[in-house]
């Protein structure tokens, strides 16, 4: 069982900065891909950027040059940097850990931009 908390959202203009943290606890040592989803207002909740254990990170095509997810060597953090926040970039933002056969989410965290 891992257990996740968020933090970090909230309210910012557009072209502002954010840091959401994610908080991991539980059993680690088979996860092997983590990750920050994104779901807009009345939207499906979709994958912004992940990161495997050996440090590889992926990014959906909107947010490229603008988030950066890191996470530290022990897996108990996993950060996302958002800069240069855009208005359609509001929403919950959820942390996901993934191992074989299971997903583990946390309970989100709302970043509103407005203009």
């Amino acid at each position: 069982q891992v257990d996740l908390v968020e933090s970090g959202g909230g309210s910012v203009q557009a072209g502002g900065s954010l840091r959401l943290a994610c908080a991991a606890s539980g059993n680690l040592w088979s996860i092997h891909l983590m990750g920050w989803y994104h779901q807009p207002p009345g939207k499906q909740r979709e994958l912004v950027a992940s990161v495997t254990r050996g440090g590889a990170t992926n990014y959906a095509d909107s947010v490229k040059g603008r988030f950066t997810i890191s996470s530290d060597n022990a897996k108990k953090w996993v950060y996302l940097q958002m800069n240069s926040l855009k208005l359609e970039d509001t929403g919950v933002y959820y942390c996901n850990y993934h191992e074989y056969r299971n997903d583990y989410w946390g309970q989100g965290t709302q970043v509103t931009v407005s203009s």
